[in-house]
C-alpha cells in the first residue's frame, strides 16, 4: 500500500490528469441556435454521469432502478434548462450536468425508497456515503496489482485493510479520491464540482493519500 501512494503521487504531481472532454465550442455553436451541437452537449456526457450515478446509487434502489434510466430524467431536465445555462454559464457544462443529475438521483431515491422527509441538508450528506460495491472498486484502484498467486493473496487483505481506512477519513478526503478514481473526472472538474480550486483539489487528493497510509498497515 506505501508503495502504491507513493506511485500515485509521483505521478500525480508530474503528470496530473486531463479531462478529454472540451465543450467551449460546442457551447459556443449551442448558444448561436445550432441544434445539432445542442443534441451533441446533451450526449457525449451520457456514460460519465451513467457512472456517476453507478457509483453513488443505494444498493436497494440499484435493483430496481437502472443508472441509465436516471442519466435519462436528467438529460431531459438539462435540455429544458440549457437556455437558460447559455445565458448566465454560471459553471462549466459537465459539472452542471452532474449537478442535474445528482439532484434527480436524490429525487429518484425519494420517490422510490418513500424515505422519510428530511432536510435536504441531511439527503444529500446522505448520498456522500459509498456503498460497499464502489468502496470495493475503490480500494482496488489504490492497492497495486499483481499477477502471482501469493501476491494477489496479500493484495486482497491490502483491499480490505483499504476499505476500513477509507471509513475512517472524513468526508471531503474521501469525496476527492472518488471524484478522481471512481468518477474519473480531472482536478479542474472536480474543483468545479466541489466549487475549490484546482490547487485545492490537488493538495486534499494527496493529503486523502498520506492519510490513508497511518491507516493501513501492511508491514
Amino acid at each position: 500500500m506505501t508503495d502504491r501512494i507513493d506511485q500515485i503521487r509521483a505521478h500525480y504531481e508530474k503528470h496530473g490528469v486531463v479531462s478529454p472532454h472540451n465543450d467551449p465550442v460546442l457551447l459556443d455553436r449551442a448558444e448561436a441556435g445550432d441544434r445539432t451541437a445542442v443534441g451533441q452537449l446533451l450526449q457525449r456526457h451520457r456514460e460519465r454521469l451513467r457512472r456517476m450515478v453507478a457509483v453513488h446509487i443505494d444498493p436497494r434502489l440499484s435493483v430496481r432502478v437502472d443508472p441509465s434510466d436516471v442519466v435519462q430524467d436528467a438529460v431531459a431536465d438539462a435540455a429544458g434548462k440549457l437556455d437558460d445555462y447559455l445565458r448566465d454559464r454560471p459553471l462549466p457544462f459537465y459539472p452542471w450536468l452532474r449537478q442535474i443529475t445528482w439532484q434527480r438521483l436524490i429525487d429518484t431515491h425519494r420517490r422510490h425508497m418513500k424515505a422519510e422527509k428530511r432536510s435536504v441538508g441531511r439527503e444529500t450528506a446522505a448520498y456522500t456515503a459509498l456503498p460497499d460495491r464502489s468502496a470495493a472498486q475503490l480500494a482496488d484502484h489504490l492497492v497495486a496489482r499483481s499477477a502471482s498467486p501469493s501476491r494477489q493473496a496479500a493484495r486482497k487483505e491490502s483491499q480490505q485493510r483499504v476499505r476500513e481506512a477509507l471509513v475512517q477519513l472524513n468526508e471531503h478526503d474521501r469525496e476527492v479520491l472518488v471524484l478522481i478514481y471512481l468518477e474519473q473526472l480531472s482536478p479542474k472538474e472536480a474543483g468545479d464540482v466541489l466549487a475549490i480550486s484546482e490547487k485545492a483539489v490537488t493538495m486534499r487528493h494527496l493529503r486523502a493519500l498520506d492519510r490513508l497510509r497511518p491507516l493501513v498497515d501492511d508491514s
